[in-house]
């Protein structure tokens, strides 16, 4: 169904865009000369380049490099407005959305659309056990990254003035809990934070004992990579001094250790003090809230259903992207669709070109994602690629990710800051952005505490 032209003179064609991340950004931006308002809607006043996270949990890169404020992004388009708000709730027949948590306190705001796009993006799900993320921080977003930057650094500084070996040896310890290529370049790094960066800033704890395990429930890492490539990264993985588990499932989490499952059901507690999340994507809660409005029902991992054009049943006028939803053909057969950044780029470049084109009373094609290749770092100089089936591995694969994450930076200054902080760090070994914030002393209880003395490095079966 497609929008009739507005007529000369009439009101301009109202699009709401909830969500300033890959898809709502390039939504607002592909829909810069058309003949149409746009209000950007989003509960944080940046644009989060997610691929890079994992370098600012580790002091690789500030904050500011990977997040630009959404005003700055939209600086010279006219038409196109920044709420800082969070939408909570939809009425799709009035054609209004309900804003919360306004800039001014208000209690709430109706805002009218002609038409509505939701990319909410997506979280990591504890696997119902949200009590976790208090001691497992997950990657998902700046304060997640920020918070595990001061849990990490702050790791080290705890190892550096604690004389009983055992305690020491927990704090040495790190966990990282998901391998796809977040858990895998999240690993990487930490171990070379350890081994490399940080070797000869500590007096009393040597860095290069940090032990840093790789649980991966599957039977093997980056399972959406090819065999090889996956072997590859393992065995780089190894050789930085990652210990990768695979087939193993955490099924507990607390301030002083986690528990793993192996592969024959055993569990096995490892005195950790410190542990990242990278595993379990859910979609963001706006999803569930836009599928009970719709009358819709969200699938296992919360997305929501949407058409061939990315809109949603019943309401050509409201278009659901990124990982928040599930896209179907149009014989309702699910696309398998990865949850990645170019799927949510393709997504919305295509539903702003749809939006422009029922403006001028045209229609487009059913959406197709075209796969240009998957990618992974592992540590220096080492990554993996596959593009349309060429796979590559090491310095090449390495050289090639840097070139298309600085291409799809955000701002000639960013691309510029982040190409002079990678050079530096290569050069030097070193890592500029290593402030600790908001640290807070994190003794263990005293029964865990007790439990930790229970552990001696040589009983310990993951070293």
């Amino acid at each position: 169904m497609a929008a009739q032209p507005v007529p000369e003179g009439a009101r301009r064609h109202r699009v709401v865009v909830v969500g300033g991340g890959f898809g709502g950004m390039r939504v607002v931006r592909g829909l810069r000369r058309a003949p149409v308002d746009v209000t950007v809607i989003d509960r944080q006043n940046f644009s989060l380049f997610q691929p890079l996270v994992y370098q600012v949990a580790t002091g690789a890169l500030s904050d500011a490099e990977v997040a630009p404020p959404l005003r700055w992004i939209f600086r010279h388009q006219p038409n196109a407005r920044v709420v800082l708000a969070e939408a909570t709730g939809f009425d799709l027949d009035a054609r209004r959305i309900t804003l919360g948590r306004l800039a001014n306190g208000a209690p709430a705001e109706a805002v009218p659309y002609d038409t509505l796009v939701v990319a909410g993006g997506s979280e990591y799900s504890y696997f119902g056990h949200p009590e976790w993320e208090a001691h497992a921080p997950q990657l998902k977003s700046l304060d997640g990254a920020l918070d595990i930057r001061t849990r990490v650094l702050g790791a080290f500084e705890a190892a550096e003035v604690e004389e009983d070996p055992g305690r020491r040896a927990a704090w040495l310890t790190f966990v990282v809990v998901g391998g796809g290529p977040t858990g895998v370049e999240m690993a990487g790094q930490i171990a070379e934070l350890g081994r490399d960066t940080l070797k000869r800033d500590f007096r009393s704890a040597d860095t290069r004992t940090a032990r840093v395990l790789l649980v991966e429930a599957a039977d093997r890492l980056l399972g959406a990579f090819p065999e090889s490539l996956s072997a590859s990264a393992e065995r780089a993985l190894v050789k930085l001094g990652v210990t990768p588990l695979v087939g193993h499932m955490v099924v507990d989490v607390t301030a002083a250790d986690v528990a793993i499952r192996g592969a024959g059901g055993e569990v096995e507690r490892v005195p950790a003090r410190t542990a990242v999340w990278a595993a379990g994507v859910t979609a963001a809660p706006v999803a569930a809230t836009l599928a009970q409005a719709a009358g819709v029902e969200v699938d296992r991992a919360g997305r929501i259903p949407v058409g061939a054009d990315l809109t949603v049943a019943g309401h050509p006028e409201v278009f659901a992207l990124g990982d928040m939803v599930t896209v179907h053909n149009r014989g309702g057969d699910a696309l398998p669709l990865p949850g990645l950044a170019p799927v949510a780029i393709q997504e919305g470049n295509y539903a702003a070109k749809l939006i422009a084109a029922r403006a001028h009373g045209r229609s487009r094609r059913d959406f197709r994602y075209r796969d240009k290749g998957n990618m992974a770092t592992i540590g220096r100089s080492k990554a993996v690629a596959d593009i349309k089936g060429v796979h590559v591995s090491g310095f090449p694969a390495w050289s090639l990710w840097l070139g298309v994450h600085l291409a799809y930076l955000i701002g000639f200054q960013n691309r510029l800051l982040v190409l002079l902080r990678w050079s530096i760090s290569f050069f030097t070994h070193g890592r500029g952005a290593r402030r600790i914030e908001n640290w807070q002393p994190r003794a263990a209880p005293a029964a865990e505490r007790d439990r930790d003395d229970e552990f001696s490095p040589a009983g310990r079966s993951y070293l």
